[in-house]
């Protein structure tokens, strides 16, 4: 059972550059693609508009900050610790000239300031939520959301949860209120 660890360990330190840059406790997990009607329920679930500033931890491709910044209108900000995705997020932020809107930061959502954020978005396991959730309660003001896709957020209570069903694939959508979350 403790081989997984080591051999994943001894996986990312063979990659050149990765392993000088990003220690593996940062990793959150898998790349899994959100569902784009469901970046669009959550986005409605996290109550976004052109007022807000959202934040996406684990950005990805960036279809969430792209759909918040053309639908909603919103400031958009991904932050993704994988070059390539970062490249083609950008690329693509670039081609749809929403570069004054939306940007991507290579980054660790550990080391990232997100206290701009009045809308943070993320799709992470219910323990990576754990490891993440003190430095969403030290950045994230009064009133800020978090809309959490599938996994909750453990010792905090959601304002509202919504269900939404894609193809065959069931998801929980965790709407928790910064100030309303105990």
């Amino acid at each position: 059972m403790r081989v997984v660890p080591i051999v994943l360990l001894v996986a990312t330190a063979s990659l050149p550059g990765f392993a000088q840059k990003w220690n593996p406790f940062e990793n959150l997990g898998p790349d899994i693609p959100t569902p784009q009607s469901i970046v669009e329920r959550m986005l409605d679930a996290g109550r976004v508009t052109h007022e807000d500033t959202v934040y996406d931890l684990g950005s990805g491709d960036g279809r969430v900050v792209i759909t918040a910044v053309q639908r909603y209108g919103a400031h958009a900000v991904g932050v993704e610790f994988q070059p390539d995705l970062c490249r083609k997020a950008e690329q693509k932020i670039h081609s749809l000239g929403i570069q004054d809107r939306a940007r991507i930061i290579e980054d660790s959502v550990f080391r990232v300031d997100l206290s701009p954020a009045t809308v943070v978005t993320m799709f992470f396991l219910t323990s990576s939520n754990e490891r993440l959730r003190p430095n969403l309660e030290k950045y994230l003001k009064p009133g800020a959301r978090v809309v959490s896709n599938q996994f909750p957020i453990k010792g905090w209570k959601p304002e509202s949860v919504v269900h939404a069903k894609t193809g065959t694939m069931e998801h929980t959508i965790y709407v928790y209120e910064m100030g309303r979350i105990h």
